[in-house]
């Protein structure tokens, strides 16, 4: 995909997000499948931490400052050490509506930068600007199927009918 079909994408991707995570109750967002598993209000706090933290920022860095070793994060321990628990659930998707709304227009503004200019990550290897736009495309796609996973596990755990009339899961 060329630099600019992901951007679209990335944008298309909000209006996806909104109609995936809004509105909801607190009934649904808190829910999970299992402890070890997120609900929704984890996931949006996650997105949220990720669109400030992760993708542009680390691509922001790579056009930066490619000569430097690039700062650790840690988003599993974000869930605990933020307390994700205790957040509004319909100001934090608004908030990461809004901020990626932000990245997007970054995104255009980078339209000529040098895509291929790469970083070492210690553990990881060479990784390209162009290569961190993908896996957050990548990003966003995977956190659609997991909270349209939530969403239909809530709804067979929580109906009173058989839901195998809709098809297999």
């Amino acid at each position: 995909m060329t630099i600019n079909a992901i951007i679209n994408q990335l944008e298309a991707n909000k209006l996806i997000f909104k109609g995936l995570l809004l509105p909801k109750s607190e009934e649904v967002y808190i829910w999970r499948p299992d402890t070890k598993k997120w609900c929704l209000l984890e996931v949006a706090c996650h997105l949220l931490d990720e669109e400030c933290e992760d993708f542009k920022a680390r691509i922001k860095y790579i056009f930066e400052k490619p000569d430097y070793e690039m700062p650790s994060i840690n988003p599993e321990a974000w869930v605990v050490e933020r307390d994700y628990m205790s957040k509004d659930y319909n100001k934090v998707v608004n908030a990461f509506l809004q901020e990626r709304q932000k990245s997007v227009v970054w995104l255009r503004e980078q339209l000529n930068a040098n895509w291929e200019q790469s970083i070492v990550h210690p553990k990881l290897g060479i990784m390209s600007a162009k290569l961190f736009l993908s896996n957050w495309l990548a990003h966003d796609y995977l956190h659609m199927r997991q909270i349209l996973s939530l969403q239909y596990k809530f709804l067979n755990t929580n109906s009173a009918h058989d839901l195998n009339y809709a098809g297999n899961w």
